[in-house]
């Protein structure tokens, strides 16, 4: 059943089967055995990604359970399908007439081939609610984008490879736009949260084109910190402040990333500084220019970024605990190092809860990022007394940061000059970054194997490359599988550094041992 098993980074592997039915049972293998430290499963379109805990469970006994899920003769039985989804679908996509002119067929010729043909969900993923869908109807395969775009709306319907998909809101996307949809895609607080999961037959029908507001967003954004006691205001959030905790691991399969504080130890240093549990919520403030009033007393402490930051303009420390006395305003001048500081609140933030986290995934829309004016809640729970300890000496970011990388699973895709000129070479992270990835500024990764991939499970800190050359660096808010090949993987430690890693900040990257 197995073709191969690829790395992935530290805490990953990526299973090769010949097909889309042999990946499915290949799951349906996986999930009925799986021993404690598998963290998710996630189903594409010719892998299933094994993601794990290396606490619980090493690379290595990992490899070894896989292969006997694999020889098992007695396979779990794919879930039956959900009902069928009708699917409104206007074409008025901006690739329609240019994939058309591509696949050598008219417009109308390829909207009723495609309105005609019978679709099945055959797996989710990039994103919550993207549903990749196929048909025996459909001959067509259809190259992505050479370079992907940096938003794609909400509802846009594109065509990459032989599948159609749907996007829940707006992402970057490198799909073939030919229409839009105005149906809601994923509703976190549905009891089926996607309305193409796994297995639903789908039927297309073509509507006419609605003239009023644009599809609506699949996602509803949900207020982070609006509680019933505004314990803490904010006056200005800077470029982007959001509430964050450790994220929502384990939940892959449903396209929903783990996101999370993008430098976990960072975060975990401010909830210990205030006697918090460690995954407690607070404050990811990117590159400074933060502003809040306290509305009782507190204790907050501030670790990450290093930057000047004043309590009613008096000079506070990093990496301290400090008493925020009601009325009195926290100001984060803007960093002098690093991206991203942690506000962490004796008590942690308090907030809705979407899929078990209350972290913020703009990728996903789970929250948004804090605003002016907004008030912003903070719990009771604690798990012990503010530490006796008052300060943690922090370190200044050297002018290069160092990166350790891992295999990718397809750096066979890549020619060895290319992997020689991915270590030699000093990248600079691109003004394209965000919490989703980074572009890297530097030369062209030269690839020998041009053809498509087809999407396969993806994690924080892949490298993906490509047709143009350029890599990106997926973080927290990354989608859940991609198209595009991966060659090579940040480890896990390293994550934390490219946290910190600002626009125009230079990296470079060196090879990590081999894990598994």
């Amino acid at each position: 059943m197995i073709a191969g098993v690829l790395p992935m980074g530290d805490r990953a592997l990526l299973v090769e089967v010949a097909s889309l039915d042999a990946v499915l049972a290949l799951h349906a293998a996986l999930a009925a055995s799986a021993p404690a430290g598998v963290v998710d499963l996630v189903p594409a379109a010719r892998t299933v990604l094994v993601r794990l805990d290396p606490a619980v469970l090493d690379l290595a006994a990992t490899r070894r359970w896989i292969a006997e899920a694999a020889d098992d003769d007695e396979v779990a039985a794919v879930p039956a399908a959900p009902p069928e989804a009708e699917l409104e679908l206007v074409y008025d996509g901006p690739d329609l007439a240019s994939t058309a002119d591509l696949l050598g067929v008219g417009t109308d010729e390829l909207v009723r081939r495609h309105r005609a043909a019978s679709w099945t969900v055959a797996f989710t993923g990039f994103a919550p609610g993207f549903g990749y869908l196929v048909s025996a109807d459909w001959p067509f395969d259809v190259p992505r984008l050479d370079a992907p775009r940096t938003r794609v709306p909400a509802g846009a319907v594109g065509l990459a490879a032989g599948f159609t998909g749907a996007y829940p809101r707006a992402t970057p996307g490198g799909w073939r736009l030919i229409g839009t949809t105005r149906a809601r895609l994923f509703d976190p607080d549905a009891a089926s949260p996607a309305l193409l999961a796994p297995g639903t037959r789908v039927r297309i029908r073509a509507a006419a084109p609605v003239t009023a507001s644009p599809p609506p967003a699949a996602v509803a954004g949900v207020a982070p910190g609006s509680g019933p006691r505004p314990d803490i205001t904010v006056l200005a959030p800077g470029p982007q402040a959001t509430v964050q905790d450790l994220g929502r691991p384990g939940r892959a399969s449903l396209g929903v990333a783990a996101a999370g504080a993008l430098d976990r130890p960072a975060l975990r240093l401010a909830n210990r500084l205030v006697g918090n549990d460690e995954g407690a919520a607070g404050i990811e403030v990117t590159l400074g220019g933060f502003r809040a009033v306290a509305s009782r007393d507190l204790w907050f402490a501030l670790t990450g970024a290093i930057g000047p930051a004043t309590l009613d303009g008096r000079a506070v420390p990093l990496g301290a605990a400090v008493r925020w006395a009601a009325g009195a305003e926290l100001s984060l001048d803007w960093f002098d190092a690093g991206a991203r500081a942690y506000l962490a609140v004796r008590g942690g933030i308090d907030g809705a809860v979407v899929l078990g986290s209350r972290a913020t995934d703009v990728l996903a829309g789970f929250g948004r990022p804090l605003a002016a004016g907004e008030a912003v809640a903070v719990g009771e729970a604690t798990a012990g007394a503010v530490p006796a300890l008052d300060f943690v000496p922090l370190t200044r970011a050297a002018a290069v940061v160092e990166v350790e990388l891992l295999p990718g699973p397809r750096a066979d895709w890549f020619s060895p000059a290319a992997l020689d000129t991915l270590f030699a070479a000093t990248w600079a992270v691109g003004t394209d970054a965000d919490r989703v990835g980074a572009r890297l500024e530097g030369p062209l990764l030269e690839r020998i194997i041009s053809r498509e991939l087809p999407s396969e499970g993806m994690v924080a800190g892949a490298l993906q490359v490509p047709p143009s050359g350029r890599p990106t660096v997926l973080l927290a808010d990354g989608p859940v599988t991609g198209g595009y090949p991966v060659i090579a993987v940040a480890t896990t430690a390293s994550l934390a550094v490219l946290a910190q890693a600002r626009p125009g900040t230079r990296v470079r990257f060196r090879r990590a041992r081999r894990g598994g």
